[in-house]
């Protein structure tokens, strides 16, 4: 029997670094299910693939190869057997991503991919469909959430410390338009599961919603 653990929540909410610690503390397995999808849109992009090219998109999924694993404490994205880490969390990834996600012939493989990346093990998994899609069944579903601007400077922060270049300015529109585009995709939206907790970051610490995430769990497991 596995336990799973959902978050969900929309770009910059700080879902991959809640997840992080709360695995690391729980001894979880963190899958990053947002990382999968950048793969292939950064694949797409360096293969100059397009959103209407089905075929190649299909051969480029039937061959693609994702893998997240640990080095030094800290997870590791490979595409292929390459680092791409950093790559794509770039702003050419960001803007093509969200298209990238809507397509059903992505969605359908990844979800395969995703699940069985959880089977038989104690995760805790975040994205933006989880609780609602991927694992309808999760044992705890959190919705994480925060204002617009509060998560364009938490992104910020965290491009200045990958040297990833963009202005405040530019990461709020873009973030905007991210949530825009997720919320009102056709195939598994953004949105908050109906028996999924909510909780609303903007004026909590890292450390505030750790421990209060955590406290949720415990209840369950």
């Amino acid at each position: 029997m596995s336990f799973v653990v959902a978050i969900d929540g929309p770009a910059g909410s700080g879902k991959g670094t809640i997840t992080k610690l709360v695995g690391d503390k729980l001894n979880l397995i963190n899958i990053d299910t947002g990382a999968t999808f950048r793969c292939v849109a950064l694949a797409m992009l360096d293969n100059k693939i397009g959103l209407d090219e089905e075929e190649k998109i299909k051969e480029l999924l039937n061959n693609i190869k994702i893998d997240l694993t640990e080095e030094n404490g800290k997870q590791k994205v490979m595409l292929n057997g390459k680092d791409v880490t950093l790559e794509i969390r770039t702003p050419k990834v960001n803007e093509f991503v969200s298209p990238v996600s809507k397509l059903k012939i992505v969605r359908e493989n990844l979800l395969i991919l995703q699940r069985k990346m959880a089977e038989g093990k104690n995760v805790i998994m975040e994205g933006r469909d989880i609780g609602t899609s991927v694992f309808p069944n999760a044992n705890v579903k959190i919705y994480l959430d925060a204002t617009a601007e509060e998560r364009a400077k938490r992104r910020l922060k965290q491009n200045k410390e990958n040297n990833i270049k963009g202005s405040y300015e530019e990461i709020l529109e873009s973030i905007k338009s991210r949530d825009n585009q997720d919320s009102n995709r056709e195939i598994s939206p953004l949105r908050k599961a109906e028996d999924a907790i909510y909780v609303d970051s903007t004026n909590m610490t890292i450390e505030e919603v750790t421990d209060y995430i955590i406290e949720i769990i415990k209840k369950v497991k």
